[in-house]
């Protein structure tokens, strides 16, 4: 296996973990929310987490079917948040955090292009997909934030 492969390897499970911390964060958050609106935000909370479940398996697909790579089960450290700001405030960071990642990911499959003859469309337009999906989460938890 190159080591551009191996490096892309590494970095995806990575881009995995994040996913899976993203998703039961989301998802326990979603839990602890109450008040006016609340019906609101719980759902849009929820669906983030299906959005990050998604990303979760286009990522697990990429390591394994496209690389040759094994995928990982572990997460990345998640964040408590106990009032809506905070919820808001802490996933929001993660979305942006997410981005710059997924980004130098990105941009290691575009510089290695001629590595990936047969897999760098996918690889490319997954990844790239993503972080589109990421990008919409930002600008809907800035929305929530009235940022």
């Amino acid at each position: 296996m190159s080591k551009v492969k191996s490096e892309l390897i590494i970095m995806l499970n990575k881009a995995l973990e994040l996913e899976h911390a993203a998703r039961i964060q989301y998802l326990a958050h979603a839990e602890l929310i109450s008040g006016i609106n609340a019906e609101k935000i719980i759902e849009r909370l929820k669906e983030i987490a299906s959005d990050e479940e998604k990303h979760e398996g286009k990522f697990r697909g990429l390591i394994g079917d496209y690389l040759g790579g094994e995928p990982v089960m572990s997460l990345a450290e998640t964040h408590k948040a106990k009032d809506l700001k905070k919820i808001l405030d802490v996933n929001l960071k993660g979305e942006k955090d997410a981005i710059d990642f997924y980004k130098q990911i990105y941009q290691k499959v575009i510089e290695n292009k001629e590595e990936f003859q047969y897999q760098f469309e996918t690889l490319e337009h997954e990844i790239r997909h993503v972080i589109i999906d990421e990008q919409e989460h930002v600008t809907e938890l800035e929305l929530l934030l009235g940022k």
